[in-house]
């Protein structure tokens, strides 16, 4: 053997160095990897038709073998590292020849193109991507980071390191809208550094707190790299489950988990929600402990002398009131009444037949291998209350199908209306969030006339009367509407005058239109209304018309054309969701039409606004540099899709990636082999961006972490923790390069190193709390239904 070592571990280490020499020689990175596939495997199949490369294979047909066989060791699980002592064969690596690697891998690359890149499931939720990256970069030439840092800076300027906790309060809020490390980074360090650096911040918290807080775009929602991450591991996941489902005895992992092995992008962005907040937490909490202990490195900063003359002032009692106690009562009321049971879901479904939604919680009707992992899997006490729930079924008719008489269904229909809350869920949150502007307005101008706002708080309690006394789940939306016009007006009435006084405050008109579309986006994904690929595409409409408006402003002309179109769009959404658009049906009745012609016209209108929005960002060449950027961006992503599809191939063809899995699956505790993963990211994430990460490495790993008993979303959201972690870390981090690249002259490389490694340790420590306490990460997943 050459150097003594395994033809397949030789040929591990020729592509990882092949990788690297391509990355660092200059070349794109997404034409490096495809070109580093090409070549290694160009070099391995040289050695390997030398007879330089021999592979030690275990000898399958020993005695040793077949012994293990026949003490029921499945042959899947036995590897050169479980069984160091098994007899052994010499093999090429390539069995079969390189020709017929070659041929096998260039059909797949064919195949897995048109899977992945052009007509396959994954394409719409890769789709998502190239909008959140219009959305990102439109937000970020609208020049919105400089007003939120300006604001921002007003109001923790005073506190001991105020700056730098308005820095982690401005990166969580451009990580939410923009989802681009660089740019934040980028962004922030153009316009705070200088600032931070005049008012007599010390250096090394100055950058540190910049290239931490711009890292959170990593993790908080819309995070491209939750994106393409979910795109990936969904499928590794799914296929895992189903091969231990296999392993198992059982016939899929359906039987076998109880529920489906599904992860989407949706969920992950609900698991990483928290653990976002959480970083900022922590960032904003060293900040603010830094300038306790070091007040001369982090001083007060008092904006005096441009601070905006208010319009109106509210002693510090009425902001208390209207600010803080009025929403956190509506907050509490919610909770309150929908844990009395007065607030919740309205949806009514009666089966026709016996065989309605009854199911017992686990499929009983399987083999007794299948039985006796299931049990070892979920507990005796689980099987036998899903045997007795399969009892309980078939005790009261389950075993035959038929159908419902009319008197049956009646009686199911009459007792699921009783069981159904008086107020449903979507009607309370709304109308509370209406609450709560009002109250915010109310907060803003106390001198104002009060009436508008009181009318608006008499049609939100006008609509709430009629939810509770009126309506019921089987109304029809047209007389819900009628119903409801009298209130909706009352509302608008307030809610013009509540805007009005909201748009004196400074900070309300610069974190409130950004802030009302991250709303919309976010919330359609983590409600579970919409998938990520349709809120999207609701993000990047909301950042053009949200930029064309501003530089509208600028030019102090009027933006009705552009405010009617984002109008539209909310009134398209709106009736969307409560109406059956579907016209061509048989029972589509005038209320279906009147719906289908009022959501067509806001359609048109919407296309509209947006062309208008458009033609002022191309008018302004704004429009221009965005849509190369973002087709620079996108293209980049797609292209190392394809490339890092080779060199896995490559991996794949000489036996490298089952090579690595058996190494893996050799721990008998696999929170140690996903241990071992983590510490190989987090060095690869020095020298490896997100997007060879995740398309080389993580394909690797990936049956072997997301094949067992650790939960998915736990796994995924601290692979994209860690991968933030590397970015920061020195002397290779991604984000240091970012910063140095527009930091002054007076800033080292030395001064970036030391101030970002307390916030590496940070960043440590909350890896170590999602490790401690994975319920951070699987709280909100858990808390809103898919």
């Amino acid at each position: 053997m050459l150097f003594g070592l395994d033809g397949v571990e030789i040929g591990l280490i020729i592509v990882f160095l092949t990788l690297f020499a391509s990355i660092l020689s200059g070349f794109p990175v997404a034409f490096a990897i495809g070109g580093a596939g090409v070549i290694s495997f160009a070099i391995i199949a040289a050695l390997d038709s030398a007879g330089l490369l021999i592979h030690q294979a275990i000898d399958s047909g020993s005695q040793a073998y077949a012994q293990l066989i026949g003490e029921g060791v499945r042959p899947e699980t036995i590897s050169i590292f479980r069984y160091p002592e098994l007899p052994r064969i010499e093999e090429p690596v390539f069995p079969m020849g390189w020709e017929t690697a070659l041929e096998r891998n260039l059909s797949f690359v064919v195949n897995r193109i048109n899977e992945r890149v052009l007509a396959g499931q994954s394409i719409e939720t890769l789709l998502a991507v190239a909008m959140f990256v219009l959305m990102g970069i439109t937000l970020e030439r609208s020049r919105i980071a400089e007003d939120l840092l300006t604001n921002m800076a007003r109001i923790f300027g005073p506190l001991p390191g105020g700056l730098a906790v308005s820095i982690v309060v401005v990166g969580a809020f451009l990580a939410a809208s923009t989802g681009i490390v660089g740019a934040t980074v980028v962004t922030m360090g153009l316009l705070a550094l200088p600032t931070m650096l005049r008012n007599n911040y010390s250096p090394e918290l100055s950058t540190g707190v910049i290239a931490a807080s711009g890292t959170l775009g990593q993790i908080i929602p819309p995070s491209i790299v939750i994106v393409l991450l979910g795109t990936l591991v969904g499928d590794i996941y799914s296929t895992a489950q189903e091969t231990r489902a296999r392993l198992a005895g059982c016939t899929d992992a359906l039987t076998f988990l109880g529920e489906p092995a599904v992860l989407s992008v949706g969920t992950l962005f609900q698991a990483a929600l928290v653990p976002g907040i959480v970083l900022a937490g922590l960032y904003a909490a060293f900040a603010f402990g830094y300038a306790l202990y070091n007040p001369a490195k982090a001083p007060p900063v008092l904006f005096e002398d441009d601070a905006p003359a208010a319009a109106d002032y509210a002693s510090p009692q009425e902001r208390l009131t209207w600010l803080l106690g009025v929403p956190s009562a509506i907050v509490l009321a919610l909770v309150l009444l929908g844990g009395a049971g007065v607030i919740g879901g309205q949806g009514v479904s009666v089966g026709t037949t016996t065989a309605g939604p009854d199911q017992a919680s686990l499929r009983t009707n399987v083999s007794e291998q299948c039985q006796a992992s299931m049990i070892d899997l979920h507990g005796q006490e689980a099987w036998d209350r899903a045997v007795a729930q399969q009892e309980a079924i078939q005790s009261a008719g389950g075993e035959e199908r038929r159908n419902l008489t009319d008197e049956e269904i009646a009686e199911r229909t009459e007792a699921a209306l009783a069981a159904v809350p008086p107020i449903g869920t979507g009607f309370a949150l709304g109308f509370a969030l209406l609450g709560v502007l009002l109250s915010i307005g109310r907060g803003i101008a106390p001198s104002a006339n009060p009436v508008p706002l009181i009318v608006g708080a008499a049609g939100i309690g006008l609509a709430f009367l009629f939810d509770l006394v009126v309506f019921d789940p089987l109304m029809s939306p047209g007389a819900r509407f009628l119903w409801l016009i009298v209130p909706f007006l009352m509302i608008l009435y307030g809610m013009r005058a509540a805007i009005d006084m909201m748009g004196r405050s400074e900070l309300l008109k610069v974190i409130f239109p950004p802030l009302v579309l991250i709303v919309a986006v976010l919330g359609s994904i983590l409600g579970g209304i919409t998938n990520p690929t349709p809120a999207a595409a609701l993000g990047a409409g909301g950042a053009i018309m949200l930029a064309a408006y501003r530089l509208l402003r600028e030019e102090n002309r009027s933006g009705k054309i552009v405010i009617q179109g984002a109008f539209a769009i909310v009134l398209m959404i709106l009736v969307g969701v409560n109406f059956d658009l579907r016209v061509t049906t048989e029972t589509a009745g005038f209320e279906n039409w009147a719906a289908f012609l009022v959501a067509q016209a806001a359609y048109l209108y919407a296309i509209f606004g947006i062309g208008y929005a458009c033609w002022v960002l191309w008018r302004k060449t704004v429009l221009t540099p965005v849509v190369r950027e973002t087709a620079k961006v996108t293209s980049m992503v797609f292209t190392i899709l394809i490339g890092s599809q080779i060199l896995n191939l490559t991996l794949i063809s000489f036996g490298g990636e089952h090579y690595i899995q058996q190494w893996l699956r050799s721990f008998d505790n696999e929170m140690v082999a996903f241990l071992i993963v983590m510490l190989v990211l987090f060095v690869l994430g020095f020298v490896l961006d997100f997007l060879e990460i995740i398309y080389i490495v993580v394909p690797i790993v990936g049956p072997v972490i997301y094949g067992g008993t650790l939960d998915p979303k736990w796994v995924t959201i601290m692979i994209a923790v860690n991968l933030q972690t590397s970015f920061l870390t020195p002397p290779f981090g991604f984000a240091l390069f970012y910063l140095r690249g527009v930091a002054p002259p007076g800033i080292t490389t030395g001064h970036i190193y030391r101030g970002v490694l307390p916030f590496v340790l940070v960043q440590v420590l909350g890896l170590t709390l999602l490790w401690a306490f994975p319920g951070i990460v699987t709280f909100v997943p858990d808390l809103i239904p898919n």
